[in-house]
């Protein structure tokens, strides 16, 4: 891709951009949010057409024009939302839009036995025959791979594709991905999780304001100086320090069951406190922070705040006495993404916009400008649609609608999913000031770097049930927690 050029109304998204992709390597594509690369992706695939540049295979321009021209070319995109239909087959996904013709019978032996060799070229089984709402996410993952394949394609890009994988499947992922390699296929990779970039990329191409800043070998990049490259300047650390002073317990849970998912968890939380909660995918930490917002209901517990029990049934319970959920999945669960950014901020704070029924639009701004102003939220004018936001600046919209509503637990169930490295300090810097102030923190987090940088204590989960607690954070190791998070009985870190 040579001197890509795209511009929308108001913003140059990229500003003669190169890249080249060499064949059976993998080339690391990385950037804060808005730097550009989904731009430059849906480019490549076809989405967008650039202003200006050209892109070539092999020598010759390709003709990417549109998305079915982009795929006749060998190039297959893997957004991070999966685009398979949930009640096909794995086999039907792979060869959707692809059948013989429209009076045509579907050559279902055929199709099972390309999708076969499919998978042994992989080297992964997958049941070809399930439908794909029955696999897990790194099914999903090997399916959305193997559709690409099916499409001849010759260079693979994977969009943020460990995001909601466990170590143990990313671990498989990678595997794939040496796999596809030494078929001479060229794979960029976009992550916002710079470990794994040391793990699997060969090169590494950086964007930052729609502009091509460096493209380096892998061997040439420390972690600092990559961080250096994305933000445009040194970050003396990754996780901001904080002098801790830490109250009384303010928020207290005994004994909180719910079936299988969560088994006689209990907990404190000291006024000042970031309590860091992790463990591995289906431990029961996002279902435990469900259960304390009331999305659903405990068969048995305690919760209490300030030494008062409370009564939770609904989320609107919670939210009345204090307790607040920035979501995992804040697109589906914490915005409304076709509303403006003002009026995802008032629709929990309605009590006090629209007391008579009428919503006082122009207080509702003033109030969400201040909190603009003081977390610097990025945003065009607060009529702004919340999903053209970047994800960092979409998280901050759902902070400033918890902020007004003054709450005192807030619970941030993986706050840095999706979000680049200097919106991810821009948070944690929040979430030591809420502490600062006396809140109550619950921080859940699969990323141990993050939970060991940031908590003051640490809980562990396995298997719905807390099996250990770390309180030296700071001479504590992600091997020890690792070792809480495959036990299955409660022990000592």
């Amino acid at each position: 891709m040579r001197g890509i050029r795209k511009s929308f109304p108001g913003v140059k998204a990229l500003k003669g951009v190169d890249l080249t992709l060499q064949s059976g390597e993998v080339l690391a594509l990385l950037g804060e949010n808005g730097a550009g690369k989904s731009t430059l992706i849906k480019v490549l695939g076809g989405a967008h057409q650039p202003d200006d540049g050209t892109i070539e295979i092999d020598g010759h321009t390709a003709n990417v024009a549109t998305p079915q021209a982009s795929q006749t070319s060998g190039i297959g995109i893997i957004y991070q939302e999966f685009n398979l239909v949930p009640f096909l087959t794995v086999r039907e996904n792979i060869f959707l839009g692809r059948e013989p013709g429209r009076f045509s019978f579907i050559p279902k032996r055929d199709e099972s036995a390309k999708a076969k060799a499919l998978f042994e070229r992989i080297g992964v089984d997958v049941p070809i025959e399930a439908e794909c709402r029955q696999l897990s996410v790194a099914q999903q993952q090997i399916v959305e791979i193997a559709k690409t394949l099916a499409q001849n394609a010759r260079i693979i890009v994977m969009d943020e594709p460990s995001a909601a994988l466990s170590p143990r499947e990313t671990k498989g992922l990678f595997e794939v991905i040496e796999e596809l390699k030494s078929h001479g296929i060229g794979i960029i990779y976009i992550s916002h999780r710079l470990d794994e970039i040391f793990e699997v990329a060969d090169r590494v191409t950086i964007l930052r304001d729609g502009e091509h800043i460096d493209t380096r070998p892998i061997a040439d990049l420390t972690r600092e100086k990559m961080i250096e490259l994305m933000v445009g300047r040194s970050l003396e650390k990754e996780f901001p320090g904080r002098d801790a002073t830490l109250g009384q317990a303010r928020f207290e849970v005994a004994n909180l069951q719910h079936g299988s998912q969560v088994r006689g968890v209990s907990f404190d939380i000291r006024a000042g406190e970031v309590l860091g909660l992790t463990g591995l995918v289906g431990a029961g930490r996002t279902e435990t922070a469900r259960l304390l917002f009331g999305a659903d209901r405990p068969e048995k517990g305690v919760i209490r705040l300030d030494g008062k029990p409370l009564k939770i049934k609904s989320p609107r319970d919670a939210i009345r006495q204090g307790i607040c959920l920035l979501t995992e999945d804040r697109k589906s669960h914490g915005l409304v993404l076709g509303q403006t950014a003002r009026e995802n901020f008032g629709l929990p704070n309605l009590g006090q916009f629209a007391p008579l029924g009428f919503i006082r639009q122009r207080e509702e701004s003033r109030e969400f400008l201040r909190y603009v102003d003081q977390i610097q939220i990025k945003i065009a004018d607060p009529e702004q649609i919340t999903g053209t936001l970047s994800g960092g600046n979409q998280q901050k919209v759902v902070l400033a609608k918890w902020l007004q509503r003054n709450a005192e637990v807030i619970i941030f169930d993986e706050p840095p999913r999706g979000i680049d490295v200097g919106a991810k300090y821009e948070i944690y810097q929040l979430i030591n000031q809420l502490a600062t102030d006396g809140k109550a923190i619950l921080m859940i987090s699969s990323e141990l770097p993050e939970v060991l940088g940031m908590s003051d204590r640490i809980l562990v989960m396995n298997e719905g049930r807390i099996t250990g607690q770390v309180t030296d954070v700071m001479n504590a190791t992600q091997e020890a927690i690792m070792r809480l998070a495959t036990q299955r009985e409660p022990i000592a870190a």
